[in-house]
């Protein structure tokens, strides 16, 4: 066997039985398994966390289902490739009657002409596309192309899954080098990796060959620190912490503290969490936290947001952390939350209300003899473009669902409303 080859790539599972921790698509009852066997392969798009398979996945589909794979990257090929591949398919399917696999990592870095390059031979069933991403495809693959393919997530990998692949690439590597190492620790192997299984073999292969000519042949997290050369936070960004420290983030804004909010923000940056995650989450926040006591958060979260998406690590932490400082310090209010809950909660309770006839279109003459839209006040028509009238159905017209917040942008709303709604408010 060729030593040069990396511990990695000798661990590659070449099966889908080999393939750990996606047993939801790999399993007897898999998606992907069933796919494979009933013959009826569809462009796919794998997303996942960095290390969960994604590639070897793709490549076992394109073994298993006798397919011809072209592999490209997108962060180094562009419109080009893809055009070139895709006429050497054509040219397959002549004779083949098998359309092959066109595999592209990382297809969220595509742009939105370069996935166009790709519909109309997905659409002619020239290629079997599968994309890789890391990112979530709602935002990041344009909607014709996701409409034609189905999205599988590949799961994190679980601590226990990690542990056992430590103990895996050990094995093999002592078989291989004629060592007798054992791994008596193993949170700093996993800490480092961030759980990406890849990163994870190459760090034991290189310690282990840091410690092969030495008298050490039991590996703890200190002799694994002196290697790697790199301090660890403590986060996980795949297990209970990850939610913990989401939660003391939020909290921290929601209650009023730039200091625990940009010390949560910190460890989340830290420990490798996803900059998209973070900024979704403080969009929440702003309509759900902040809401009317200050319109302007939810923009201000959503501009953070359009932002790191386009700048990256590492200047997306400024970014981050000026929005997480301006949204604990905004006022706060739950009003809007709370009135859309009150609102499903009335929907469930009373079912489907006919909507009140003056409330009612009526584009034909059968709809206005019936009165659709005859009662109906038209609100500009009247001073200060207002004029009171029913607009919820006849059994609930009384019913209150918003309630304004108390702060100064909602206590200058219930004193217009109250001049509005005598009846009501």
């Amino acid at each position: 066997m060729n030593q040069n080859i990396p511990l990695a790539e000798k661990l590659r599972p070449k099966t889908l039985e080999e393939v750990l921790g996606q047993e939801h698509l790999t399993g007897e009852k898999g998606t992907i398994r069933k796919m494979i066997e009933n013959n009826t392969l569809n462009s796919l798009i794998f997303w996942g966390p960095p290390g969960t398979g994604k590639t070897t996945l793709a490549e076992i589909v394109s073994e298993k289902s006798g397919r011809n794979f072209y592999k490209l990257s997108a962060v180094s090929s562009g419109v080009k490739d893809v055009r070139d591949i895709i006429e050497d398919a054509k040219n397959q399917n002549l004779f083949s009657g098998k359309s092959p696999i066109l595999f592209i990592d990382e297809i969220h870095r595509f742009n939105k002409s370069q996935q166009d390059s790709l519909l109309h031979a997905v659409e002619k069933g020239w290629i079997v596309l599968i994309g890789a991403t890391t990112e979530n495809p709602s935002f990041e693959v344009v909607s014709a192309l996701l409409s034609r393919s189905q999205v599988y997530i590949l799961k994190a990998l679980s601590y226990e899954k990690l542990e056992e692949l430590i103990d895996t690439a050990s094995e093999r590597y002592n078989k291989d080098e004629g060592t007798d190492f054992k791994i008596l620790e193993k949170e700093a192997f996993i800490q480092y990796s961030g759980g990406d299984a890849r990163k994870l073999i190459n760090s034991v292969e290189l310690v282990l060959n840091q410690y092969k000519n030495s008298d050490t042949n039991e590996i703890i997290n200190a002799d694994v620190l002196s290697v790697l050369q790199e301090t660890m936070a403590l986060y996980d960004k795949n297990g209970e912490q990850h939610y913990d420290i989401i939660s003391a983030f939020i909290k921290s804004m929601r209650g009023g503290d730039p200091n625990g909010a940009v010390y949560w923000l910190a460890r989340m940056i830290a420990g490798g969490e996803d900059i998209k995650f973070i900024a979704r989450r403080m969009l929440i926040l702003a309509a759900e936290d902040i809401g009317l006591a200050n319109p302007n958060a939810l923009v201000i979260a959503n501009n953070c947001f359009q932002a790191v998406n386009v700048i990256g690590n590492p200047e997306s932490r400024i970014i981050l952390s000026e929005t997480a400082v301006y949204l604990a310090v905004s006022p706060k209010s739950n009003s809007a939350y709370m009135a859309i809950n009150d609102a499903l909660a009335l929907v469930k309770q009373t079912g489907n209300l006919p909507v009140p006839l003056h409330l009612r279109n009526a584009p034909t003459k059968l709809m206005k003899d019936l009165d659709y839209g005859k009662e109906y006040k038209y609100a500009h028509s009247y001073d200060g473009n207002f004029v009171e009238q029913d607009f919820l159905p006849q059994e609930i017209r009384d019913v209150k669902i918003y309630e304004p917040g108390n702060n100064a942008t909602e206590k200058k709303i219930y004193e217009e409303l109250k001049k509005k709604w005598t009846n009501k408010y």
